[in-house]
């Protein structure tokens, strides 16, 4: 596959992904109480699709970023590295989320608090998702600045939404309220925050799009 065509894969992934959280995100607000089965399946189902989209995404970051030069292999391999470790982790808490719902199929549990392992899954969805993110959009925000594979604002986003991801690893010291914003389950921490991941993919897919066919001069390191 050439790199034209990898670039609009590319391109195409992340901007799925970023529609796909936009259409998953407001599930999480529609019940104040346990939601029912249906929206608890229908959030999981998009959030699988939207990993399988970010992958997507990731693997064609890694191709772009590498194209700069050797210099930029380890950082090609850092932001994919943490970005598959971040996607592996979702999937996991996804799964963990549906069991409860599968086993408990009345509605009468939230399983982002309720069930055998809620809590145990509570640092999947906040904590450690964001210390991966932090890890993914940093290095992907030096390669951008660096080697200008992508338009600079590309990379100062990607610095910004690390920073935000990064504010909240030490949401696990102030409780397990989901209506909290800042907690270590607070909708702050798991809905909103997780999804500036995916929203940054969606940019970044649009000015792969956008970008102009002109060969960009790129730097040989970092």
């Amino acid at each position: 596959m050439d790199d034209s065509r990898i670039h609009r894969l590319m391109a195409a992934s992340g901007i799925a992904a970023g529609l796909l959280a936009a259409v998953g995100v407001p599930l999480y607000f529609v019940y104040s109480g346990a939601p029912p089965a249906s929206n608890v399946l229908a959030r999981i189902l998009l959030n699988l699709l939207t990993c399988g989209a970010l992958l997507v995404f990731l693997t064609g970051l890694r191709h772009l970023i590498r194209g700069a030069g050797p210099g930029f292999e380890w950082l090609a391999s850092l932001a994919f590295g943490a970005g598959t470790a971040y996607v592996t982790v979702t999937l996991v808490a996804a799964s963990v989320e549906a069991g409860t719902v599968l086993e408990h199929p009345g509605g009468t549990l939230d399983p982002t608090v309720d069930g055998t392992l809620a809590h145990a899954n509570m640092l999947l969805h906040g904590s450690v998702a964001r210390l991966l993110t932090a890890v993914l959009l940093t290095a992907a925000g030096y390669a951008i600045l660096r080697s200008g594979v992508l338009p600079r604002w590309t990379g100062h986003w990607a610095y910004a939404v690390a920073a935000v991801n990064l504010a909240f690893v030490p949401s696990l010291f102030f409780g397990t309220d989901a209506a909290d914003f800042y907690s270590a389950v607070g909708w702050g921490n798991t809905a909103l925050t997780a999804a500036l991941l995916v929203y940054w993919a969606l940019a970044v897919g649009v000015a792969v799009l956008r970008r102009r066919t002109a060969p960009v001069t790129v730097r040989a390191g970092y």
